[in-house]
């Protein structure tokens, strides 16, 4: 399982590196971001073997139930939608969320945060597509949510994340990430500082993602293989 996952990851390594060439960026300043979501911790653990460091989780539950039985050391990333009722469980247990989608997310993160002297770093997930199937925030509210949320305490703002639209139409995917990139630039202008991250690209359009600035790439199935459940 490690030999197979290992050679998947080198296949991908390529194909980020000839992303990076086409775009003339460095291939250090993009990152893997490997997703468990549905493997056991066996899957987890040849997956850092190979070579992987950050790993991300969907749903805190299978999170909380797998992490105590992963035996190699890992960042990990939160991806999924976060309910609010779940957010107290997760202050202190992960490297990013990369899926706050609501300002009374973002508040109950702070509050929590304060009350318990920890600090939780965070983008801000993005609608780019318009789909109504997907969470995040209109491109229109950006502006308005970023300089609100960098104000809050204990919640550190690194940056945007989108998921791109699903269609075989690659022109319309790449002017969704063309259009979290803007944004980004917009709320860095507005804020004075550099924000560290855009997360944007899966298994399926992860080479468009880095062409158009992606920092962090989320991939599973082209790592693990297809999904048990």
């Amino acid at each position: 399982m490690t030999l197979e996952i290992a050679e998947n990851l080198l296949r991908v390594q390529e194909r980020v590196r000839g992303a990076c060439d086409r775009s003339q960026r460095r291939y250090e300043d993009v990152t893997i971001v490997g997703i468990t979501k549905t493997f056991g911790p066996d899957r987890v653990d040849a997956l850092v073997q190979a070579g992987i460091e950050n790993v991300g989780e969907n749903r805190v539950q299978e999170f909380l139930d797998k992490k105590p039985r992963v035996t190699m050391p890992c960042r990990w990333h939160l991806v999924g939608t976060l309910q609010r009722n779940k957010a107290t469980k997760v202050i202190g247990q992960f490297e990013l969320i990369h899926s706050v989608d609501r300002i009374k997310l973002a508040e109950t993160l702070s509050r929590l945060g304060s009350e318990r002297a920890r600090s939780t770093h965070i983008l801000l997930e993005v609608n780019t597509s318009g789909e109504s199937t997907k969470h995040g925030f209109g491109p229109d509210e950006v502006a308005d949510v970023v300089g609100r949320v960098d104000e809050m305490p204990r919640l550190e703002l690194d940056g945007l994340m989108t998921i791109g639209p699903f269609t075989d139409d690659l022109v319309r995917v790449r002017r969704a990430f063309q259009r979290l990139k803007r944004l980004k630039e917009d709320a860095e202008r507005a804020l004075g500082r550099n924000l560290r991250h855009l997360s944007m690209g899966m298994t399926d359009d992860f080479e468009i993602a880095i062409e158009e600035g992606a920092t962090l790439i989320r991939l599973g199935r082209v790592l693990l293989g297809e999904r048990g459940r």
